[in-house]
């Protein structure tokens, strides 16, 4: 089989660490964050500004909704930058590597338009995509097969030469569905083992 032809990284849990609820469990009880989740929805929340709804609204609105969480809910805006963090600078490294290779590295992201601005200006490896594509400036988050469908119409490239890597098992089926090669994310040492097995990265590239 040719090497793949591109590279898509998915950023929350591959290039910078997402983990809302590590965050809240450091300000309040983990029975404490478990029952604020489930009373208001937060993370459904999420997934509206990951479809493009308004960062700081959203957020705020659903503050308003529940004054006993008000002021943790718009944490979710006010230290956004405190709970996407840190950078898995393996990744990155990765990522560059390829780069430096002349291979074509995407971004593939449930993410808000608006928070995606934010965090673009905190880290800049999220700049050193060739192509981004952010859920949230699309309209559509993955798994739906419309997102996937899109990346392809729009790289011109073919489904099977597609490297995806991802942390989500539903993401990854849903790539691997419609053709596309994929890796779970389950650590940055099985992600550069799979780019050398590609042959797109030397051992010392990859950083093994």
């Amino acid at each position: 089989m040719s090497q793949p032809q591109a590279v898509i990284f998915d950023i929350g849990n591959v290039l910078i660490e997402w983990n809302p609820e590590a965050y809240f469990d450091r300000l309040m009880s983990v029975e404490a964050r478990e029952r604020m989740f489930a009373e208001t929805a937060i993370v459904e929340m999420n997934t509206e500004i990951d479809r493009g709804a308004a960062f700081r609204q959203t957020v705020y609105d659903l503050a308003e909704l529940h004054p006993a969480w008000s002021h943790m809910i718009r944490r979710w805006h006010d230290d956004w930058l405190a709970i996407l963090t840190p950078e898995i600078a393996p990744c990155s490294r990765i990522l560059r590597a390829l780069r430096s290779r002349g291979v074509p590295v995407f971004a593939l992201s449930n993410f808000g338009g608006d928070n995606f601005d934010v965090a673009l200006r905190h880290y800049p490896v999220l700049a050193e995509f060739d192509r981004a594509y952010i859920s949230g400036r699309m309209g559509v988050v993955k798994p739906d097969p419309q997102i996937y469908q899109r990346v392809e119409a729009d790289c011109g490239l073919p489904a099977g030469s597609l490297l995806f890597v991802d942390d989500r098992a539903d993401n990854i089926a849903a790539a691997a569905a419609r053709g596309w090669r994929t890796h779970l994310f389950e650590g940055w040492q099985g992600w550069a083992r799979r780019v050398v097995a590609e042959g797109l990265l030397s051992e010392s590239e990859a950083g093994l």
